[in-house]
């Protein structure tokens, strides 16, 4: 099984720091970090393309629309890519973070891109006069990679489209449609991400290796969470936690965070106790003390007929939290996971004050600090809402309006409302006496529910046959 080419750009945590660039609930000193980092890195790698495409006075992602400068006039009219704005958080950003302009490091990006992209014509040449096949498809490869690390968006996808048609190997096929994914993903072109997650689907599904099948689920499962199918997600992520290594795609700390966030929300209660609040690879970020030892050592997988009672207590310190990340990324701030590891502790045990305080600090240590569960935030924190008041009502005829509050640590107002809202689109099957101060539960029942629908489906038989009946009497009375 040949290693996976392609992987190295684009490099997607760019494309984090350009979100908490223009992110106002990102913390300033995470701000200007990723500044620097965006900075450092256009540099590093002569981003000619994305400098221009961040940072240009005229029509530049980070200004404001008809924003210039004296240099520059004022923009008159050009509208930027739809997709564009998926790479922002709310807005351009402030003066002090945007990306300041200059011209002269432009130009000097621009010679290096020129004379490098030469040298690759001329290593394509040779190879073509001297050469065989296998020295030309390796130029035409450097020049693809050379695109994607500059963050050159249409010759990127074209190069790789170029290879692709002159490539005859499956495993090869599937890595560059994965390079493209990513190309989509850096660029928030979810139309893009779209079409080739399905045409990487249809390799695989021709006879891809068991390496690219796997990876492509966690392609899949991000996917899908960008798009806001969470239910179709959170599979693809939970299969992905035991055997991921699509490190280019985001670090296991991430893929965790996916994982959780997308299983809390749309798997059911046996389901989400399995996969989710017992999962050793969930627990091994997740858990605090002996649940994370254990997890780490395997010893929650091993399970009791592995015979592995007596063996020694060997401590390993694995950080699992850094796997996949940049050695800078690795020095930073740690994340702490508690509020996580309390959302999906609370929302099992059925401690609704404690889970509604874990959901507003989730809220605002991932789902606004992360550039994939931004847009759809606040769906999240109403479906999690939904989902406590479902679970808590499912076991009650009746309920006392100022207990349920107290129970979720807000006012019996605010309860009113919100539950209101869900009731009104048939999402919680109760009803709200505010005369009693109660809430009445209206628990489906399966037999009058089957029986309702056999009296139904009759009486529309016996109005079909009585028409059929007229019909025919009425043909009948012709004839004679």
């Amino acid at each position: 099984m040949a290693d996976p080419q392609f992987s190295k750009y684009p490099d997607l945590s760019l494309a984090q720091h350009i979100f908490h660039i223009s992110n106002p609930a990102c913390p300033r000193p995470q701000q200007r970090a990723s500044k620097k980092a965006l900075q450092d890195a256009i540099r590093e790698h002569k981003m000619a393309p994305l400098y221009r495409y961040l940072a240009d006075p005229i029509d530049g992602l980070f200004n404001s629309a008809g924003e210039g400068t004296k240099e520059q006039p004022q923009s008159s009219g050009t509208r930027r890519p739809s997709s564009s704005a998926a790479m922002l958080a709310t807005r351009p950003p402030s003066a002090s973070l945007a990306l300041p302009w200059d011209q002269s490091i432009y130009e000097e990006l621009k010679a290096d891109n020129e004379a490098e992209l030469e040298a690759i014509q001329k290593e394509e040449d040779d190879a073509v006069e001297k050469a065989g096949e296998t020295e030309i498809q390796a130029a035409r490869v450097k020049r693809a990679e050379f695109w994607a690390r500059i963050g050159d968006k249409e010759n990127a996808l074209a190069a790789y489209e170029s290879i692709f048609e002159k490539t005859g190997i499956l495993g090869t096929k599937i890595d560059l449609v994965l390079a493209m994914i990513r190309i989509g993903l850096f660029y928030g072109d979810k139309v893009l991400v779209k079409k080739t997650v399905e045409r990487a689907g249809a390799l695989v599904e021709s006879g891809g290796d068991w390496d690219r099948r796997n990876r492509l689920k966690a392609y899949q499962g991000l996917h899908l969470l960008t798009v806001r199918s969470y239910a179709a997600a959170a599979p693809l992520l939970l299969d992905s936690l035991s055997t991921f290594t699509s490190y280019e795609l985001c670090n296991y700390s991430s893929l965790v965070v996916y994982a959780v966030l997308a299983g809390s929300v749309s798997l059911k209660r046996v389901d989400f106790k399995s996969k989710v609040v017992d999962a050793p690879e969930i627990k091994a970020i997740l858990g605090d003390g002996d649940d994370k030892l254990s997890a780490l050592s395997g010893q929650l997988s091993a399970g009791p007929s592995a015979g592995d009672e007596e063996m020694p207590d060997v401590p390993v310190v694995v950080n699992l939290t850094a796997l996949g990340s940049s050695a800078a990324e690795a020095d930073q701030v740690a994340v702490d996971f508690k509020p996580l590891a309390d959302l999906v502790r609370s929302l099992y045990t059925g401690n609704y004050k404690s889970y509604f305080g874990a959901l507003a600090l989730v809220e605002d240590s991932f789902l606004t600090q992360d550039r994939y569960l931004f847009e759809h935030r606040r769906w999240f924190v109403r479906e999690m809402r939904l989902r406590g008041y479902q679970q808590l009502l499912q076991s009650y005829r009746v309920v006392g309006l100022a207990s349920m509050a107290a129970d979720f640590g807000v006012s019996v107002d605010f309860l009113d409302k919100d539950l209101s809202n869900f009731i009104a689109t048939a999402r919680v099957p109760c009803t709200i006496d505010r005369v009693n101060e109660i809430i009445e539960t209206n628990r489906p029942d399966d037999k009058n529910k089957q029986y309702n629908d056999v009296v139904r489906q009759g009486d529309h038989l016996i109005t079909k046959l009585q028409k059929y009946g007229q019909a025919v009497r009425l043909r009948g009375s012709e004839r004679g």
